[in-house]
């Protein structure tokens, strides 16, 4: 069975689309139809309902699709294996981090790694925490550089590097900008402006104040934390951000007993070898956190 028909099947099924398929493999969509043809031949069976240009998986697809990608794992951590023993730091390496991350701690790092390691591909994926955390324990990224989860993952090593505080923030015009002291019930009566339902930092606000207030009345989500502060300083509402982005336009709320703090970090698969590569960022990364210390 040939390995780059397995990976074909396995980008058209978490797509649900050959077209979408095709882009991100860099094929035509006739070669990627081939390939899965090719498969669906192989085992005498349809992985694939094709309704006119939608795709879904069948029930032989669906029951597929996990054990191709335990093949590919397999297969991808026999070569780092074998590949490790040479002790070179070199090859691909594969990394999803968020935007947040990579525009405010990722850049040192990066540079460090970089001159120390020129022979390393970085394949660096900008997505959601939640998101990377997913593709590394399907085994499509190698590390994660990631707001850690709230309560540890299953099949996922974590380790914190950056402690990062969180302040709940509203514009220098906003009702509650004027207010000394603010108790989490008042909140509730304003907008708020939030990462979606889901992610680790609605989770850890939700955690805080979500019991106390009887719920919160958000009426705008996004997962881009600048985004969120242009929102909020031009006044149409409260949100939490990492105390680094305060800036002029922006008041910091006294909201008394409510202390809120990401731990920061990185996620690998603790049934997975890591490359020489892998490594060597963890390596880079526990140099940066103990070259900061307790700094945020």
């Amino acid at each position: 069975m040939d390995t780059t028909n397995l990976k074909t099947f396995i980008t058209a099924a978490e797509l649900a689309s050959f077209s979408l398929a095709a882009e991100h493999l860099y094929l035509t969509q006739s070669a990627v139809s081939k390939r899965i043809s090719t498969l669906e031949t192989e085992l005498g069976t349809r992985l694939f309902d094709r309704i006119g240009r939608r795709i879904s998986l069948t029930e032989a697809g669906r029951m597929l699709l996990p054990r191709a990608r335990d093949i590919l794992t397999e297969i991808d951590d026999s070569l780092r294996l074998i590949a490790n023993l040479s002790g070179e730091v070199n090859g691909r390496l594969s990394i999803g981090t968020s935007h947040h991350i990579g525009l405010h701690r990722l850049p040192p790092v990066l540079r460090a790694y970089t001159k120390a390691w020129p022979a390393v591909e970085l394949d660096l994926r900008f997505m959601d925490s939640e998101a990377a955390c997913r593709a590394v324990q399907t085994g499509q990224l190698e590390l994660g550089i990631v707001t850690l989860p709230l309560v540890p993952l299953a099949d996922l090593d974590s380790e914190r590097i950056w402690i990062d505080p969180l302040r709940i923030v509203a514009g220098r015009e906003h009702p509650l900008a004027r207010q000394r002291h603010i108790q989490p019930s008042q909140l509730s009566a304003h907008a708020a402006i939030l990462p979606a339902h889901g992610t680790y930092t609605r989770a850890l606000l939700e955690q805080a104040i979500g019991a106390e207030v009887g719920g919160l009345r958000v009426s705008m989500t996004t997962n881009y934390l600048e985004t969120i502060k242009m929102l909020v300083s031009v006044g149409l509402g409260w949100s939490v951000l990492p105390q680094a982005m305060l800036s002029n336009d922006l008041q910091a709320l006294d909201v008394p007993g409510i202390l809120l703090t990401r731990q920061l970090g990185v996620v690998h698969h603790h049934q997975r070898t890591l490359s020489n590569a892998a490594r060597a960022m963890l390596r880079q990364l526990q140099a940066s956190r103990d070259k900061d210390g307790a700094q945020t």
